[in-house]
């Protein structure tokens, strides 16, 4: 494993680090707290220090999970978690900083941590991120030693570039993939003059990357790749970084064209993002140990060569660039 510096936090973070939305069992099967602790254990073992999770992930059941193996282990983790989906309707208004402050103490007991190191706003509508008494409030929890720090979960670059506006934020989080490619383009130059820690999610673009899915392949029912393919449940650019489903497959054909010797294209794409230095660490998710162990193969592998890696770009040039760029 190799590390880089989350940002101002100086914390020194696992390059691959763990997304938690599925850790106890494929999407749609139930939370499995066995299943759960296995891949997190599992992630540690082979150096993974920093793990993401959030209060709605099974309502409050990835916490608790995250929470529990890491107060089992000598190992210093980094926990980040986030608030704010609780809020429903998930509206400008229902952001207050007594709503906020209360989720944060909710999952300072859903951990059994004394502290949160990162606590993100997870994903709100834009408004709020023009309103400075939501930033502010987390001042005093970090002054009453319920956090360490505050970052921003994203789903547009303009929303990443209005929080990183207040001093207080240490990381964002926003999808960056082959796929999704607008972040490095003046997001990563402007968090890069203020020491702003890069988290980068939904870096598989919902597993499309791996290469393992075509036409035939089928989601559960309460999949999001089944029901959020338009946005009908949550912004759409979460599911496959907001892509056509078959457009995303014939442009993974062109990718495996590239690496005809790779059955796995997840520690390629990996690779792919890593090659960003603006990069603090990537969060793929995981149901099973297999995944994790395929994420972290991206260490097997010779280093991308320049070319391999503009000839990557040229796929999303010619696929995806003209239907998506222009979106988040």
């Amino acid at each position: 494993m190799l590390y880089r510096k989350l940002g101002k936090t100086n914390f020194n973070i696992s390059e691959i680090s763990l997304g938690t939305w599925q850790v106890g069992g494929k999407w749609g099967s139930g939370f499995n707290d066995k299943t759960a602790d296995e891949l997190i254990n599992t992630a540690i073992d082979n150096g993974v220090n920093f793990i993401d999770t959030a209060d709605v992930y099974e309502n409050g059941l990835s916490e608790t999970a995250v929470g529990r193996v890491v107060r089992s282990r000598s190992e210093r983790i980094y926990v980040a978690t986030k608030c704010g989906r609780q809020i429903n309707p998930h509206v400008n208004n229902g952001y207050q900083p007594k709503v906020l402050q209360k989720f944060v103490e909710d999952s300072l007991k859903r951990t059994g941590l004394e502290t949160l190191d990162l606590i993100q706003l997870h994903c709100p509508p834009t408004e709020v991120y023009y309103r400075p008494e939501i930033f502010e409030m987390f001042d005093r929890l970090k002054d009453q030693g319920k956090i360490l720090n505050l970052g921003v979960s994203v789903e547009k670059v303009e929303e990443a570039l209005k929080a990183i506006e207040y001093s207080n934020v240490t990381t964002v989080q926003i999808i960056f993939n082959l796929f999704r490619q607008r972040p490095s383009q003046l997001f990563f130059s402007e968090a890069k003059k203020k020491d702003i820690g890069i988290i980068a999610r939904v870096p598989l673009a919902s597993g499309l990357l791996t290469g393992k899915f075509d036409a035939k392949t089928t989601f559960d029912a309460q999949d999001h790749r089944n029901f959020n393919r338009n946005g009908d449940a949550f912004d759409k650019g979460e599911t496959f970084s907001g892509i056509d489903y078959e457009l995303g497959l014939k442009a993974v054909e062109e990718l495996k064209a590239l690496f005809p010797e790779t059955a796995n294209l997840a520690p390629i794409a990996l690779q792919w993002i890593l090659s960003f230095n603006e990069i603090s660490c990537i969060i793929p998710g995981a149901s099973k140990e297999s995944h994790i162990l395929s994420n972290l193969s991206v260490y097997d592998l010779p280093k991308l060569s320049s070319e391999k890696i503009s000839e990557m770009n040229k796929i999303y040039e010619k696929y995806i660039k003209q239907d998506v760029h222009h979106l988040w």
